[in-house]
């Protein structure tokens, strides 16, 4: 039985801006939360930074979680509220439907492979003068090509994204090509994190996001609902793939 948690954090403790500035170091305190097979169950997790004063983590686990450790660490253990909230995810997934429409937010990782990268770093390129055959998995820059790579694979998700009801596109997209019609989705948050992969010296992991926010109807249940569990793109580990959903407003 799949589970979504969604944990608050305070940004002025000091666990807390370490775990907000590593992604490697927040997979380390989600896997925490997992007792059931750590290193065999797929967890998902994405952070919210959208009000700095509150930044959000929600987490997608297998099995039911414990977030005492983060709460007590990077949160405000003895405060009033609801500290880590963890939900049951299967009647969200009951409700996924071919034609039925939902409101998004996916924070994902967009990436291209190629063999000439345009400003290759110092290890593509020593891996080139090496002989290095292989195509280098490179993480789209731009808003624009982030938002293609997004509207091209949507489709294999299970999903796709409607025509924009108003003109220009929303804010956070560039203006279409000629003859596309912009569509309903924009990106409300771009970062570039670069971190080490292990803490032992070896080259760093860089890693691109985008985090896209819109509208959404369902061509497939069956497959959307494997990639709502499954994750979506590369970067699963370090907080990219997991796309929560919401009910539209009335009269959308």
């Amino acid at each position: 039985m799949p589970y979504l948690s969604r944990v608050r954090l305070n940004p002025l403790r000091g666990e807390s801006r370490t775990l907000l500035a590593n992604p490697r170091a927040m997979h380390g305190a989600v896997m925490g939360g997992v007792a059931e097979r750590p290193t065999e169950e797929r967890v998902l997790w994405r952070l919210d930074t959208d009000n700095p004063r509150r930044p959000m983590l929600f987490v997608l686990t297998e099995s039911k979680p414990d977030w005492t450790h983060i709460v007590e660490r990077a949160g405000w253990p003895d405060a009033d509220g609801e500290h880590a909230a963890v939900r049951d995810y299967t009647p969200l997934l009951a409700r996924i439907a071919v034609g039925r429409e939902f409101a998004f937010r996916l924070t994902a990782n967009p990436v291209q492979n190629t063999s000439t990268p345009q400003a290759p770093s110092t290890i593509q390129d020593k891996r080139k003068s090496e002989g290095h055959t292989r195509s280098f998995r490179i993480g789209h820059r731009t808003a624009a090509a982030q938002t293609a790579w997004f509207l091209k694979r949507c489709e294999r998700w299970g999903f796709t994204i409607p025509d924009a009801r108003t003109d220009p596109a929303a804010p956070g997209l560039d203006a279409p090509e000629s003859g596309e019609a912009a569509r309903e989705v924009r990106i409300t948050a771009r970062q570039r994190h670069s971190f080490g992969k292990n803490g032992r010296g070896e080259s760093p992991v860089v890693l691109t996001t985008a985090t896209f926010e819109g509208r959404l109807g369902v061509t497939d249940a069956a497959l959307f609902a494997e990639r709502l569990v499954g994750g979506i793109g590369p970067g699963k580990a370090y907080g990219c793939g997991l796309m929560t959903l919401a009910a539209l407003p009335e009269g959308s």
